[in-house]
């Protein structure tokens, strides 16, 4: 019973995320703690913890097995995937019960030791082998909604902290101890819940959107993963996406996004002298007029055993005037890559023992320098995001002078999954945490444009398996907000706090007679 406790536990806490948001499921959070205190022993609390782990991530994450579905050779290793990913990222929430069990209080202190062990341990899943913050606790907020806008001060991390604190308030309730003490727990974690709630719904009162000036066009051409790369089929990819770009509006686009990979070709090759793309591309884009296109690209390397190396990047290309053609203003290139999709950790070591031919990597990317925001003619600074960065909390900073972020990302990987979902949830944070509006395009979605607390601008939206543009004033940037200025650290005066008044306190030592 304890076994199924433990998985309900953490599936319950994963249907509360969006697209599911039942959030009664954040009572999921208190179970797992009863369950990691009656636990016998420090190990007996490392079960229920990855047990429940493993039930969040395998709901969460169970898309990751689309990907090996694309290739119908790989499709035997879907289920490993499915499980073995469940499995590696339920140790972190083992390893946060085990610590509850083995350091913390019981009763009403003891939440506080919890959710400081569990929040903690959610903050190193982020940054440990480069991290994966897929889905964090504070997340389950749907972006733009009115608890998601704490976000604004204590980030997503902060987010996750306090809405653990006030779910698990209700745990003492089911315990020992003075009736009084448990009663003002549950009361202090609901009134915290109608704090968050109450709190965002005047901060969104307030929420104006305010156009910039510049006119952003999205172009979701749904083109899937699986026939992408048949040769007969690289000319229509290429007239899908000119035939969106050059598709009249009410305005002319100031500047027009093309999702991560858009074309199955490098950029050499597109933009190689008198190839038939670039000039189909420039034919697409009136004078005056920037694209954002992400394309992989290559670079000479005499010291590389490919003789060169590769990126994922989005480019930046002018149209000049007359039959110039384009230019490339900028190119950035893709800073954190994914581990197992982009990179092979250990690569040598994991190629020798076979690895590489059993995952997406026939050949590594090369990490770009770290984020930097992209200066352009004629349009506000943009700080660019591709595919997997816009998971990180911290990644953009306002100190870089950004007015907006492109966050460009291929999900085309993942279908009609939840995955597409959720990523867009999670990169809506990004918004609320730093005040700059999102635009967002994905091959065969969800592409949006996100106002910067959170919220899709106009309710338009495309979305998996949809083809079309989004045409959309750039909303402008907010004054930069608590978190953009001060970061994670009221989020680590949380966890210390609670920590210190959670522990247990250590038994004196007993003198020997």
């Amino acid at each position: 019973m304890r076994v199924v406790l433990a998985l309900l536990a953490g599936a319950a806490a994963a249907f509360a995320h969006p697209p599911f948001g039942v959030l009664p499921g954040l009572l999921g959070y208190p179970l797992l703690l009863i369950l990691a205190e009656r636990s016998r022993t420090v190990r007996g609390g490392f079960w229920m913890g990855w047990l429940a782990g493993f039930a969040y991530f395998a709901v969460g994450c169970w898309w990751v097995a689309e990907a090996f579905l694309v290739n119908p050779a790989q499709a035997w290793m879907a289920p490993f995937a499915a499980s073995l990913l469940p499995a590696g990222l339920g140790l972190f929430w083992g390893g946060a019960t085990a610590l509850h069990r083995r350091f913390g209080a019981g009763g009403v202190r003891g939440v506080l030791s919890f959710a400081a062990f569990f929040c903690a341990m959610e903050w190193l899943r982020g940054h440990v082998l480069t991290g994966f913050p897929w889905n964090p606790a504070g997340a389950t907020w749907e972006a733009g909604s009115a608890p998601s806008q704490f976000a604004a001060v204590v980030g997503v991390y902060g987010l996750g902290l306090v809405t653990v604190l006030a779910v698990c308030a209700f745990a003492p309730l089911l315990g020992p101890g003075p009736r009084k003490l448990r009663v003002g727990a549950a009361v202090a974690g609901f009134a915290t819940l109608a704090a968050l709630f109450v709190g965002g719904a005047i901060r969104l009162t307030g929420a104006e959107v305010r156009a910039s000036g510049t006119i952003v066009r999205v172009v979701q051409a749904d083109v899937d993963q699986e026939s992408k790369w048949s040769p007969e089929a690289y000319r229509d990819i290429v007239q899908r996406y000119v035939a969106l770009t050059s598709r009249p509006g009410a305005r002319l686009p100031d500047v027009v996004v093309w999702p991560e990979g858009a074309l199955p070709n490098i950029a050499n090759a597109v933009f190689a002298p008198g190839a038939w793309e670039a000039q189909a591309i420039a034919q697409s884009l009136q004078p005056g007029q920037t694209l954002l296109a992400g394309l992989s690209r290559g670079e000479p390397d005499p010291s590389s055993s490919r003789g060169g190396r590769y990126f994922n990047s989005l480019m930046a290309l002018k149209r000049l005037p007359g039959d110039q053609g384009m230019r490339i203003e900028d190119v950035y290139d893709k800073h954190r890559l994914v581990p197992f999709g982009e990179f092979l950790p250990a690569g040598a070591l994991m190629s020798r023992l076979g690895v590489r031919s059993l995952v997406h990597v026939p050949a590594d990317f090369s990490h770009g320098p770290r984020p930097r925001t992209l200066e352009l003619e004629g349009l506000p600074n943009v700080q660019p995001l591709i595919c997997y960065e816009s998971l990180f909390p911290g990644f953009v900073g306002r100190r870089s002078g950004a007015a907006w972020i492109a966050n460009v990302s291929n999900d085309a990987w993942f279908g009609r999954t939840s995955g597409p979902l959720q990523h867009l949830n999670l990169a809506s944070y990004r918004a609320i945490e730093t005040g700059l509006p999102v635009v967002r395009a994905t091959p065969t979605g969800t592409s949006a444009v996100i106002d910067p607390w959170g919220r899709v601008v106009g309710d338009k939206r495309l979305d998996p398996g949809e083809s079309g543009v989004i045409d959309a004033a750039l909303p402008q940037a907010l004054t930069a907000t608590p978190y953009a200025r001060v970061g994670d650290l009221p989020w680590l005066a949380g966890i210390l706090a609670a920590l210190l008044m959670g522990l247990r306190p250590r038994r004196p030592a007993v003198a020997a007679s």
